[in-house]
């Protein structure tokens, strides 16, 4: 009987261990999933990606929850408004495909925490184009990254 109690704990530990790994894991590939989308989009014309990045965690706003962010940066010889224009034409949602002027190493549209790009961009026309995503229940509702 002590065995058997034993070997139910252990099962119990094993699994809630496991799931602490696996929880970010997942949630780390559904943020990353949201640079192949941004990615599917047609460049404009005289455009070309830089460089990407992606975050999950618990990233704007009070409370809990998960949130997915995705980005590209992207150097452009065209105007903001010219790029919203392209971008806006495949916009799903109010979330999807944002562009926004880069100036910045910093990704300032992420709250908490502090999360930089490799490239310097202050010499440059560097735009941020970026998309907020889900996450795959239950993976987003057990991360602690999002309490």
């Amino acid at each position: 009987m002590r065995k058997g109690i034993r070997i139910v704990l252990a099962i119990i530990f094993a699994s809630i261990i496991l799931l602490l790994i696996l929880c970010p894991f997942i949630n780390n590939l559904s943020a990353k999933h949201i640079i192949a989308e941004i990615k599917s989009v047609p460049l404009p014309q005289d455009t070309q990606i830089i460089e990407s990045f992606s975050q999950a965690g618990k990233l704007v706003g009070n409370g809990n929850g998960m949130q997915f962010f995705g980005a590209v940066l992207i150097e452009s010889e065209l105007s903001l408004e010219e790029l919203d224009n392209h971008y806006s034409s495949y916009r799903e949602t109010p979330w999807y495909c944002i562009v926004k002027t880069q100036y910045a190493q910093n990704i300032d549209v992420i709250e908490h925490g502090t999360f930089s790009l490799e490239t310097d961009v202050s010499n440059g026309n560097y735009y941020l184009v970026y998309t907020w995503g889900n996450g795959i229940s239950p993976f987003q509702d057990l991360d602690l990254r999002g309490h």
